[in-house]
């Protein structure tokens, strides 16, 4: 590169052609800098893109006493026109005030005075390469570009249709903020931030994917995060080389220390209370633009059965709706299972009266009873997918109304029993309690091993599926963490926060596992519930009574 441009140098000074009015600007040797032609660089920004019609080039002549010809690039529906308008065009075409004394004979303090004096855009930066120069337009910046200087400027104008800020559709509550992340990054971590004003609340961005450029956001609570574990996940965000990354999954199968388990080992959710009781735990949160739902890790099973809710409603109801989870996990996970092996195996643990109506319910139906669970199961999860790919109104008349005719149907028809379809459709409803929608795939996943276990072995089977299913999840772990913190290792003080809820005030540690900087999150010495001299204004209130009576 410096070979080449003392050539370039030597044929200006042969040409004797007139020096530009900036002078060069130096780059990195594995980078090409811009030309200092304007026209030339407009040709090149134009083949680049292929003459993309989106790609808008305002070209006009700045005022007086910088009278040189100017070009604003920038994406059409990327880019916000008023403020483009306002803050770059309007200004660079108006006559600068200067001073007589004010001296402009190097270019770049022509540069360092329209940063700073003319451009009234909050965020300006200096752009020498062809390589920030597209990555700043395609994202949504300005670029300002001045004939006879190899070197412009990005302008933070980013605009365009976006979504607004919604309530949440796959974790909606009672109780509880209604807000939701949306596509923009800019406008998730702002969400956050209005939940922790904290300085050490910091944020690191950096992009993958080689064609995409994606832009990733690491959120994390500067002295409450593991810096070893905050280490670890920015090698592995580094160690992708793809592409593309088109949304926060990509980064989820990468990064994940187990590929092969159906298991869900990292969390995601669309709420900014979640993120946020999530960092001050010692959690990490990744960002990912243009995708409403980010990741954070590192992620425990217990944590898929708890919801933001349950920190809304008092502790009561909040190990009871705990607990309901679990229940209705186990109902989804081996619920028809357990109906196989019973009715093939093990018909002595049914009580008669219950077994003579189920026998003459099945006395004409032509199938095995696995035969039968299968062909139920699969077609209510076929009513379940149609359901969802399809326009919401009709989706949902699909999936009753689906549900309802199929079923009647089938046991007019002799093909199912009555016991059946209740059996399924208890575990569908069930399955509809698990929070997280991966543990829910998950679970549903392997329901169907289970009933094949049991088809086969009865209770043995189902009890051989289980040990080597709690077995795998032992192994699991979450970016160092085991996964089924804090059953396995036992951690005694986290077990106030994991099936059962204690009430707020005794939650005085953060998981010890997760964050081993700062652990304790209350002041145990401040005093709780009514003060001494409340207590003492009830007693004398009740003295003053009984000397009355």
């Amino acid at each position: 590169m410096n070979s080449g441009w003392k050539r370039l140098t030597k044929k200006q000074k042969k040409s004797k052609k007139e020096a530009p009015y900036y002078e060069e600007t130096e780059v990195a040797s594995n980078e090409e800098a811009l030309k200092s032609s304007l026209e030339e660089n407009l040709k090149k920004i134009k083949e680049a893109l292929g003459n993309s019609e989106d790609v808008v080039v305002r070209n006009f002549t700045m005022g007086k006493p910088f009278v040189r010809k100017v070009a604003s690039i920038y994406i059409n529906g990327l880019t916000d026109k008023e403020i483009l308008g306002r803050g770059i065009i309007k200004q660079l075409m108006s006559n600068a005030n200067l001073a007589e004394e004010e001296d402009f004979s190097s270019p770049n303090q022509v540069g360092a005075y329209i940063k700073e004096h003319m451009l009234t855009i909050t965020n300006v930066k200096d752009v020498v390469d062809w390589n920030k120069l597209f990555f700043s337009l395609l994202s949504g910046e300005t670029i300002v570009l001045i004939d006879g200087w190899n070197q412009g400027f990005t302008c933070a104008a980013q605009g365009g249709d976006l979504r607004a800020i919604s309530e949440p559709v796959a974790e909606s509550s009672v109780r509880g903020p209604r807000d939701s992340f949306t596509e923009s990054l800019i406008s998730n971590t702002a969400m956050v931030r209005r939940r922790i004003k904290s300085p050490n609340l910091w944020l690191e961005t950096m992009e993958l994917g080689e064609i995409t450029q994606t832009t990733i956001g690491i959120m994390y609570v500067k002295g409450i995060v593991n810096d070893k574990l905050l280490t670890e996940v920015k090698e592995r965000l580094h160690k992708i080389k793809v592409d593309e990354v088109q949304s926060s999954n990509t980064i989820e199968e990468w990064i994940s220390d187990e590929t092969w388990t159906p298991w869900p080992t990292i969390f995601v959710t669309e709420r900014p209370d979640v993120v946020a009781g999530n960092l001050l735990e010692g959690r990490i949160v990744i960002f990912v633009n243009e995708t409403p739902i980010p990741l954070i890790v590192p992620a425990t099973w217990n944590q898929f059965f708890q919801t933001a809710e349950d920190y809304y409603l008092r502790w009561t109801m909040a190990s009871f709706l705990r607990l309901l989870r679990i229940t209705s996990f186990l109902i989804t996970l081996l619920g028809p299972s357990l109906f196989v092996a019973f009715l093939s195996f093990h018909p002595e643990l049914i009580p008669t009266p219950l077994l003579v109506n189920l026998a003459a319910q099945r006395q004409n139906i032509p199938f095995p009873i696995i035969i039968e669970a299968l062909l139920m199961e699969f077609t209510f999860e076929v009513l379940r997918e149609a359901g969802i790919r399809m326009p919401r109104p009709v989706g949902q008349a699909v999936s009753i109304v689906g549900a309802l005719v199929l079923g009647e149907a089938a046991v007019s028809a002799g093909i199912v029993s009555s016991a059946m379809v209740i059996v399924v459709a208890a575990t569908a409803i069930a399955s509809f309690t698990i929070p997280h929608y991966g543990m829910t795939d998950a679970t549903r996943m392997l329901r169907f091993g289970m009933m094949i276990m049991a088809s086969f072995f009865g209770l043995y089977g189902i009890g051989l599926g289980v040990i080597v299913l709690v077995a795998h999840t032992c192994s699991l772990r979450s970016f160092g963490i085991p996964y089924l913190t804090p059953f396995a290792p036992i951690v005694l003080a986290d077990q106030k926060d994991s099936i059962i809820r204690w009430p707020l005030p005794f939650l005085s540690k953060r998981p010890r596992l997760i964050s081993q900087v700062k652990t304790k999150r209350v002041d145990h010495n401040q005093d709780r519930g009514p003060s001494k001299r409340e207590g003492n204004m009830k007693n004398q209130e009740s003295k003053r009574d009984s000397n009355e009576t």
